[in-house]
């Protein structure tokens, strides 16, 4: 007997194990009709699956939220199926959910484009038009490598070859055509619906290893609705010209090249705008007790090994042997450094706690093909801090830390934030007890300031659990950005002490934070955030004075000689061009504040103000303009207005 428990506490039994169809069926025909997928004690599956045990079981419709993951993990199916009909020699790879869509990895000697695109989303709308419906085979392993093999899918094998031994080999058939999967899928290609599109092609090396074949990405997206689709790709195309790769370039802020792949080579004006954020993270942490050190770049491998980043991060560092045999790493992380700068000396509690911070430039191996401009690079700064306190201090500082990141997300104009505490992964160190106590102060910080979150299973660093921050942007998208750690393990592994007030040696507890996270991904998403249109207290250029004749040549540099004595930001403009041809210039750079002079301004020692996406200008006599900027240019903590202008998804557009 076989007792089924529904979400409204109502239990059916069954003589037998019992599949979800057939559970749907018993408790009515239009829940069968309607159902696309169930789980069974909280574990998405197929409507297939059989339950062979007492288990709670919900069903879920194609509009449940929950199934657009399976909405996009049918539709790559469906995309593999039509680029083989359209194409028979292209050998399937993989093909993942990612999160906003779908993408099919792809062999084939001549690369697709997207030129090909049109043709294979309409192979597409016909195959989900059959409503084929999905079923899944467990396969004898030598057999489902012998039918790939004879397929010429030489890709697919090696993927058997990497699955356990004692795992089953899954096989999931569309009509005729079949693909190797763990599953679960939707019931028929029918239930993926029309609401979904191809955006773009890309290559990506097999299994982002540089040594293995280039293969071609075919990029999707797809909805339960057309509304949904209309929403995201309108949100696609503002992206695309929020691009910083692109406005990086319009703005002369910075550049790449492959002697130096994943790092910056940042120009005069984006290294301003960098320094900006760091001087306003300074002010911001010197005020919350804050202070600043710096650590080497490059340290001993007993340094990594004592941290314990040598055994779990190895991978990730660049390594370098010196020709007395010994083996050094640049820095992936500022943590073990501040280690040693704390065990300086000896610490009384009436030290803690005590915050170390740093813009220390950190590095990490990432593959070539994940690089992407500023947001994924191999050599960042960070804006790390540790704060060493007594265990009882532990929650309140967690609280000061979560306050003090809202209040400098809300300084750029990030209001709608989401907290994930991510927990204990597999690979780790220290005691299960330790990671109990780390997990609960972060909860405890958490409820205690009222504020929700959602846990991220297994997610956490391999010494200790962490918040995430994630930011949504003007245009809806979401960014990890800050993070928060406990870490009860690395001062024990150090050795690291603090005297308490009862003359016993104790350990620490450290906190690993950052802020802004990686200096050059937030800039990158701020770039994209303002669409290059930066409030004026962080414009590189602040303020550029144009001129409309030579006649006022002289009063422009006035100008600039005040504008800089104000600590403003400002560049000339004497050029003998016409002045729509200088604003129109200066609108593509995106100079916040254009001020224009000419005889008339001059003889009446005032300027014309026009503001980047503004075709209006205001006349105000010189004092009164460099009062205005001057006060506009504060920084938000600083301003009296403690505000960041509204962000209009038009801005910057002349």
């Amino acid at each position: 007997m076989v007792r089924i428990t529904l979400p409204d506490g109502a239990q059916r039994e069954f003589e037998v194990p019992v599949t979800g169809s057939e559970i749907a069926s018993a408790i009515a025909p239009s829940l069968r009709k309607k159902a696309v997928a169930m789980a069974i004690d909280g574990r998405l599956t197929d409507l297939a699956d059989r339950v062979d045990r007492d288990a709670s079981v919900e069903f879920f419709s194609r509009e449940d939220p929950r199934v657009l993951e399976l909405i996009r993990h049918d539709a790559a199916h469906v995309l593999a199926e039509a680029v083989q009909e359209l194409f028979p020699v292209t050998q399937a790879t993989i093909g993942p959910v990612t999160e906003n869509g779908f993408f099919y990895d792809f062999a084939r000697d001549t690369p697709f484009t997207s030129d090909d695109l049109p043709a294979i989303e309409a192979r597409m709308r016909e195959i989900i038009a059959r409503n084929e419906p999905f079923t899944r085979e467990v396969w004898d392993r030598e057999e489902a490598k012998e039918l790939f093999r004879d397929k010429g899918e030489t890709f697919k094998v090696e993927l058997i070859d990497a699955i356990p031994e004692g795992e089953d080999i899954k096989v999931y058939r569309q009509g005729k055509w079949l693909d190797l999967c763990r599953g679960p899928h939707m019931t028929s290609t029918g239930k993926i619906g029309q609401a979904f599109k191809l955006t773009n092609v890309a290559g990506a090396y097999w299994r982002g290893d540089a040594a293995r074949p280039m293969l071609t990405r075919i990029y999707g997206t797809a909805f339960a609705t057309q509304a949904e689709l209309d929403a995201h790709l309108k949100m696609i195309e503002e992206a695309e010209k929020r691009d910083h790769r692109r406005l990086g370039r319009e703005m002369n802020l910075y550049h790449f090249q492959e002697e130096a792949p994943g790092s910056v080579f940042w120009h005069p004006k984006g290294w301003t705008l960098f320094q900006n954020l760091i001087g306003y993270m300074r002010e911001r942490q010197a005020a919350a007790g804050y202070i600043e050190v710096n650590t080497p770049d490059i340290m001993d491998r007993h340094l990594w090994e004592t941290s314990g980043h040598w055994q779990n991060y190895r991978e990730h560092m660049f390594t370098t042997k010196t020709e007395d045999d010994r083996d050094f790493a640049l820095k992936p992380m500022n943590c073990p450094g501040h280690m040693l700068i704390y065990k300086q000396g000896l610490k009384s509690y009436r030290d803690m706690p005590l915050k170390i911070a740093e813009f220390g430039k950190v590095h990490r191996y990432e593959p070539s093909g994940a690089l992407h401009g500023l947001l994924r690079v191999r050599s960042f700064t960070q804006d790390d801090a540790h704060i060493f306190c007594a265990e009882d201090q532990l929650t309140a500082e967690c609280i000061k830390v979560n306050d003090l990141i809202l209040s400098i997300y809300r300084d750029f104009g990030f209001t709608d934030i989401h907290i994930k505490l991510s927990t204990r992964p597999e690979h780790r160190i220290g005691s299960d007890e330790s990671w109990d106590r780390s997990e609960a102060s972060l909860k405890q910080a958490l409820d205690t300031l009222g504020l929700s979150y959602t846990i991220n299973e297994g997610e956490g660093a391999f010494y200790g659990p962490k918040l995430e921050y994630v930011l949504r942007d003007a245009i809806g998208r979401n960014w990890q950005c800050g993070t928060l750690q406990v870490d009860f393990n690395l001062p024990v592994r150090f050795g690291a002490f603090y005297i308490n007030e009862h003359g016993e040696k104790i350990a620490p507890v450290m906190l690993h934070r950052a802020l802004f996270g990686s200096l050059e991904r937030f800039t990158g998403i701020l770039i994209e955030h303002y669409a290059g249109h930066f409030p004026l207290w962080l414009a590189p250029t602040q303020v550029v004075v144009a001129t409309i004749t030579s006649d006022a040549d002289t009063y422009a540099r006035e100008i600039g000689t005040q504008l800089a004595a104000h600590g403003l930001r400002a560049e000339l403009d004497l050029r003998n061009e016409k002045i729509p041809y200088k604003v129109r210039e200066h609108s593509l750079s995106k100079i916040p504040i254009l001020l224009v002079v000419g005889k008339r301004e001059t003889a009446e020692r005032s300027v014309s103000v026009r503001r980047l996406g503004s075709p209006a200008t205001e006349a105000l006599q010189l004092d009164q303009a460099l009062k205005l900027l001057t006060d506009e240019a504060q920084p938000p903590h600083r301003s009296v207005m403690a505000k960041t202008p509204a962000i209009d998804l038009a801005v910057g557009q002349t």
